[in-house]
């Protein structure tokens, strides 16, 4: 499988200078192509191919108005128009329902916050053996290694976020050899807000909340952005400290599900989780919380790593009546009212942990063994039957009991059943 790695970049000013020169023929090659294909269109005439874009390409870097174009590596403008031809391919398949649907491809500005520009392995660009990254006409990057790469990249990407970082991004290939030994341990997950995670086995993950603690710094950077006049170079500063607040944000909530991430999947063979609809549940009043947990992001993760290491990856319906049904004997009693979080099973007489037990019937939906000690249920009392209900002799009073030296029903203690 391709695997994604990406490392901070740290150009120097003239290097600024040339990747903004990049960044900029790359959207003016694309808005070209574009422009080229919606005119065909409102003309009735064929859909243009990629091969005549690239010839139209080609023509056009010898024409005086665009002769600054050869200033860059050609291998940027050529990904540019597959990026184009990404877009239309998404957009169409969305019209025939083979993914969600999406906007047709846009005209890009040079006002957006985040651009980037990708090079292949034909684009001559290597790592130095002093682990600088050269990219043809910018130079050699200086590069904050994290990590050692599993295998020889095959393209890197270079971004400039909406905080003003630049990251380089390359894709490598990975094989076989990372896959983690067989384990016993199957594990069912219920995603949720006041924890953002319960497991089948009982445990219970806090949801750190990263955007609900850093509201009063956010909210602050954003006060001083208001104030400042528009066009103005106080304002692209604070502009950028408002970026970098929020990118801050963004980067602690991605390692926290990483480092969740790759613990559940290295302590469990199997992994089930529920398909939620967060689009849905982000047009609530819970969209803020929603939106700051995370979840797609998180079972995203699941779903690559669990691939990865050679583990099991479970997605049931949205649908399933996982917080409607007992664990213990099956029977489904209706939905209830999120307020409500433990409850007592009718038919069998269990009190439930509302996020446990759904975690527990997620796992069996999922066809995953799960033990019932993990559900955290406790006989509730239940009346006596009528056949067995009847006058009982009188029992005898405490004092009694206490002569006698043993103990009496008074202290006895609630069991537990596991």
């Amino acid at each position: 499988m391709q695997l994604r790695y990406s490392f901070r970049v740290y150009p120097s000013a003239g290097q600024r200078t040339a990747l903004a020169r990049a960044f900029g023929c790359a959207r003016v090659v694309f808005n070209d192509a574009l422009r080229v294909r919606e005119e065909a269109r409102r003309a009735g005439l064929p859909f243009v191919t990629s091969a005549e874009l690239s010839t139209h390409l080609t023509a056009v870097k010898k024409t005086p108005e665009r002769a600054w174009l050869g200033e860059v590596s050609a291998v940027i403008l050529q990904q540019s128009l597959r990026d184009l031809d990404t877009a239309y391919r998404n957009f169409f398949d969305g019209l025939k329902g083979k993914r969600p649907r999406m906007g047709a491809p846009r005209f890009t500005s040079k006002r957006d916050n985040r651009q980037s520009i990708r090079f292949t392995a034909n684009a001559a660009w290597r790592i130095t053996p002093g682990g600088k990254l050269r990219l043809p006409k910018i130079g050699d990057l200086k590069v904050k290694w994290s990590r050692t790469l599993p295998s020889a990249p095959s393209t890197v990407t270079v971004v400039k976020d909406r905080a003003g970082r630049y990251v380089a991004s390359f894709v490598v290939e990975t094989d076989a050899s990372e896959v983690l030994p067989q384990t016993t341990p199957e594990v069912g997950i219920d995603l949720g807000l006041g924890h953002f995670a319960v497991l089948s086995d009982g445990t219970k993950v806090d949801s750190p909340r990263f955007l609900r603690r850093a509201e009063m710094r956010l909210k602050k950077a954003q006060r001083a952005l208001s104030r400042k006049e528009k066009g103005s170079c106080n304002r692209n500063k604070a502009r950028t400290k408002v970026a970098r607040a929020h990118a801050r944000v963004a980067d602690a909530r991605r390692e926290f599900h990483h480092q969740l991430s790759t613990r559940l999947i290295r302590e469990n063979q199997a992994v089930a989780v529920e398909d939620l609809a967060v689009k849905g549940l982000a047009r609530t009043r819970l969209a803020k919380s929603v939106h700051d947990a995370g979840w797609s992001a998180f079972v995203s993760m699941l779903e690559y790593k669990a691939a990865r290491y050679g583990r099991t990856f479970i997605r049931i319906g949205r649908f399933e009546p996982t917080s409607q049904v007992c664990s213990q004997c099956g029977v489904k009693d209706g939905p209830k009212p999120l307020n409500v979080r433990e409850w007592t099973c009718q038919a069998c007489g269990a009190v439930l942990d509302r996020d446990i037990n759904a975690a527990v019937n997620v796992a069996k939906a999922a066809g995953l063994a799960v033990s019932a000690c993990g559900a955290q249920v406790r006989r509730a009392p239940v009346p006596a039957p009528r056949s067995e209900a009847g006058t009982h002799p009188k029992r005898p009073t405490q004092r009694t009991w206490e002569q006698a030296r043993i103990p009496g029903p008074w202290a006895r203690e609630d069991v537990t059943c596991c």
